[in-house]
């Protein structure tokens, strides 16, 4: 069995050349068929090597984006980074903690979820002109809401104010709709991909929902084998 992976060894493996370029990296674990949750949710696929990618990632990411159903299917809830790696953060120029933001059209997320009550810094709410004003106004006293697009989520200028805002390094953790709207937009630059050692059957989905169907290059940048998980990181094709 190949040795465990540490901490320093992933944050080599996972480091950025340029933090001023604007770049979105997703994340996602997947089983070998295909699956990307098993009974539902993602974190049975997932192992201690997977979950310390996870920490290395937010730890390198100025945001982590998350879609409304993922927050609700995951248990989301004050997300952060341990000490250890908010003092990578602050030696590095960094905040302590990344920014937090989910993503929602119909902002059914109330301002109760341990979402905004258990989080670390003050989340972030990204919407559009047309969602419902009321629940705009109840989500502002727990969160910064932005809106970009009029009737639907406009993803280009959802990254370019969270670029304009000092957040050019977005870590997305899903879900599947999601990571298809930036898909669909051509707006991934890299999959980091933990590839579980899992066979899982049923009618678990796959990582993108609702992209067109085309071909889209990514090449590999490396394949790490820790016991018999195997952490993937692939980027764009320029």
């Amino acid at each position: 069995m190949t040795a465990a992976i540490g901490r320093e060894e992933l944050l080599e493996a996972y480091a950025l050349d340029d933090r001023a370029a604007p770049r979105v990296r997703m994340n996602f674990v997947m089983s070998l068929d295909g699956a990307v949750t098993l009974e539902g949710r993602s974190g049975g696929l997932g192992d201690e090597t997977d979950r310390m990618a996870m920490q290395v990632l937010r730890t390198l990411a100025d945001v982590v984006l998350l879609g409304a159903g993922t927050v609700r299917v995951e248990g989301y809830g004050g997300v952060g980074v341990d000490e250890a790696d908010a003092a990578w953060r602050r030696a590095h120029g960094l905040p302590s903690q990344p920014r937090v933001a989910v993503v929602s059209s119909r902002l059914d997320l109330g301002p109760e979820h341990a979402f905004f009550a258990e989080a670390t810094e003050r989340p972030i709410v990204v919407t559009h002109e047309s969602a419902p004003a009321d629940r705009r106004a109840a989500l502002a006293e727990v969160a910064d809401v932005l809106a970009f697009g009029s009737e639907a989520l406009d993803a280009r200028a959802m990254l370019r104010g969270l670029a304009g805002a000092g957040m050019p390094q977005v870590l997305c953790e899903g879900g599947p709709h999601l990571f298809g709207a930036l898909v669909e937009e051509d707006l991934v630059d890299e999959l980091c991909l933990s590839l579980s050692p899992t066979l899982v059957g049923g009618d678990a989905g796959r990582m993108v929902r609702g992209a067109r169907e085309a071909e889209r290059r990514m090449r590999l940048v490396h394949a790490i084998p820790a016991g018999d998980l195997v952490l993937l990181r692939y980027a764009r094709v320029e």
